[in-house]
C-alpha cells in the first residue's frame, strides 16, 4: 500500500508542519516515508506545499504527480492541485478562505471552516492543527491518538503550546463527526 498526501496553502499557515507530523507518524508506526517540503518565496505568503509519501515497501520516488489526498488551506492551492487528486481520494477544503468546491464528483470532499475554528480557539496559528485533526480523523490514514501523541512530542520543547494544539486537533475532529 502506498499513500501520497499533499498539504497546500499560503506560506505561514503551517503547511510544512502538517506534513512533517504526518511523516513522523508514519515513521512511528513503522512505515517507509518521504517528506518533501517546498521552500522559497512561498514562505512569505505565496503558495506553499509539501508532499508525504507513505508506504509498506521502499519508496521508488518521493515525487508525486497525482496525490491520493489533498489538504487545501487556500483557494489558489485548491485550484492548482485539486485536479490532480486521484479518484476516491479526500480533499479537505478550508471553507473560511475557500468559497468554492473542488469541482470533482469522484473524490470525498471534506468542507471544514478551519480558520474560523482556530480563531474561536484564540489564534489563527492553530488552523493547521484543526485541518490536520479533521483530515486524520475523517481519512483514517492514521489513528487519531497516534497523531496526537506525535504532536505532543513535536511541541515538547514548547510545552505551553501542547494543550492548544491538541485542542485544535480535537475541534477539527469534532467538525467532521
Amino acid at each position: 500500500m502506498q499513500i501520497e498526501l499533499m498539504f497546500t496553502g499560503f506560506g505561514g499557515q503551517g503547511i510544512l508542519l502538517m506534513g512533517k507530523i504526518v511523516a513522523l507518524t508514519a515513521l512511528k508506526v513503522g512505515k517507509e516515508v518521504a517528506w518533501v517540503p517546498s521552500y522559497g518565496p512561498e514562505m512569505r505568503g505565496g503558495t506553499a506545499y509539501c508532499t508525504v509519501v507513505i508506504s509498506d515497501k521502499k519508496i521508488g520516488s518521493p515525487v508525486i504527480k497525482y496525490p491520493s489526498h489533498l489538504v487545501a488551506m487556500n483557494r489558489p492551492s485548491l485550484e492548482k492541485f485539486a485536479p490532480s487528486v486521484k479518484p476516491g481520494g479526500v480533499i479537505l477544503i478550508n471553507t473560511t478562505l475557500i468559497q468554492v468546491d473542488s469541482g470533482r464528483d469522484d473524490v470525498d470532499e471534506l468542507k471544514v471552516p478551519v480558520t474560523d475554528i482556530a480563531v474561536n480557539l484564540g489564534t489563527v496559528k492553530v488552523a493547521n492543527m484543526v485541518a490536520l485533526g479533521a483530515f486524520v480523523y475523517h481519512s483514517k490514514v492514521f489513528d487519531f491518538k497516534t497523531v496526537s501523541n506525535v504532536v505532543k512530542k513535536e511541541f515538547s520543547k514548547k510545552p505551553h503550546l501542547i494543550d492548544l494544539n491538541i485542542e485544535a486537533m480535537e475541534q477539527g475532529k469534532k467538525s467532521v463527526l
